[in-house]
């Protein structure tokens, strides 16, 4: 499972015109998943997302957790994140999960992200999303897990 953390002072996520979900200061996370995910590798990536010291303590070092600062976490599917692109002009998307089990494991880790964490946003998989963020760095991250190993 793919996450590309992003250190944000606020983002938001509009569907048809309409905003779903918003957050201030946290994390956006868009969410890609691969065919050999299970719910072992969600429950992997949320325990690192909620952990991950990306946040500036007094001294301005990253050494803050999204727990630590009780920010918000903005959980955005992006099945693109898995996409092949090592050959041609084109992206293959044969590196990403069948959109059932990407949709059962992206609402797998909102459900459990909700239960752990108080301020807990999500995009809407299969959705067409406006994404709009304030990149507070900007800190980006890129962070693939895997729970055999």
């Amino acid at each position: 499972m793919i996450g590309l953390l992003q250190r944000v002072s606020q983002a938001a996520v509009l569907v048809a015109g309409r905003e779903i979900s918003a957050i201030d200061r946290g994390l956006l996370v868009l969410v890609g998943v691969q065919p050999a995910d299970t719910v072992a590798e969600a429950e992997r990536l949320l325990l690192r997302l909620l952990d991950y010291r990306v946040f500036p303590d007094a001294a301005g070092r990253m050494n803050l957790s999204l727990r630590a600062i009780g920010g918000g976490l903005l959980l955005v599917p992006q099945f693109t994140l898995a996409a092949d692109t090592a050959r041609g002009l084109r992206p293959s998307f044969t590196s990403a999960a069948p959109p059932a089990l990407g949709r059962t494991l992206f609402e797998h880790l909102v459900s459990r992200a909700r239960a752990n964490h108080p301020t807990v946003g999500s995009g809407v998989f299969g959705a067409d999303m406006q994404v709009s963020l304030i990149n507070d760095g900007p800190v980006t991250f890129r962070m693939e897990v895997n729970a055999r190993h």
